[in-house]
């Protein structure tokens, strides 16, 4: 599918996997909206990538996915803007409170991930349809879940943020059968660990056990989820990935990791 001169809305935009998703895009001459919590980050990487791309048109907008009035807001203006979108990441996502189980979390953690986990994608998505790709019939909506959303790991406290990505796999699925009669794409990008700030984030930013979870395998990075993204939105029209697993090689399994993979890669 020729990709160039579309225009796709990014949520979580300002930082890792949305902002390395921004980055691909544009370099594939797509049109942005960015959307994140963050006014400054997003100005920021609204100019750097206005300057690198100067013919494209890039805006963005402060708003919490979790608020519906504000999201909603921020994408009519965008809409009216840049005119019609063809694309949909939801990509913004929270983890909080590990390693603490789920009796041991704060209530203020837990609904703050379910706002932003379960609401930012149904609210943003509800938003997008009524005011742009139901009307036009097509476009392709990509919400960035996780292999958690299928198979639990057996990891303490992050009873919330697995619940949210199954939620996540099944208002995809849903949706995508909701939309038959339409040229409307549905599909889920599950990454597997990736070393970005939500990784440490999950964990506290305890470098120790952050280090550890890692520790004899390389993870995957940012750039690697967003190059499987460009890949699944640049299939033909009739093409639909529906999901796509990418973990490290490393991780054969939710609770099976290759701790040996970094020191063979070596030799």
């Amino acid at each position: 599918m020729v990709l160039n001169g579309q225009t796709a809305l990014i949520t979580g935009a300002s930082m890792g996997i949305g902002e390395a998703i921004a980055r691909l895009l544009a370099k594939s001459g797509i049109n942005l909206i960015l959307i994140s919590r963050s006014n400054d980050k997003l100005a920021k990487l609204r100019n750097n990538l206005s300057t690198q791309h100067p013919n494209l048109k890039i805006t963005y907008r402060a708003a919490d996915v979790g608020n519906y009035e504000e999201t909603d807001a921020a994408i009519e203006s965008s809409i009216q803007e840049l005119g019609r979108m063809d694309i949909l990441i939801n990509n913004a996502g929270l983890a909080l409170g590990a390693p603490s189980p789920f009796h041991a979390q704060s209530i203020k953690d837990i609904q703050t991930m379910i706002s932003t986990n379960i609401n930012g994608p149904m609210n943003v998505t509800h938003s997008v349809l009524n005011r742009s790709m139901y009307a036009c019939g097509t476009g392709t909506i990509m919400n960035i879940t996780s292999v958690t959303g299928l198979e639990v790991p057996p990891f303490s406290g992050e009873a919330v943020y697995h619940s949210s990505k199954a939620a996540q796999e099944a208002f995809t699925n849903s949706l995508r059968n909701e939309l038959a009669g339409t040229n409307i794409r549905v599909l889920a990008l599950r990454p597997g660990v990736v070393a970005t700030n939500f990784h440490s984030q999950r964990v506290g930013h305890d470098k120790e056990m952050y280090d550890s979870f890692t520790d004899g395998y390389e993870p995957l990075v940012s750039d690697d989820i967003a190059h499987a993204a460009l890949y699944m939105l640049s299939q033909p029209a009739n093409v639909s990935i529906k999901a796509l697993d990418v973990v490290p090689s490393a991780q054969r399994s939710l609770n099976v990791f290759d701790r040996g993979w970094n020191e063979r890669q070596e030799q």
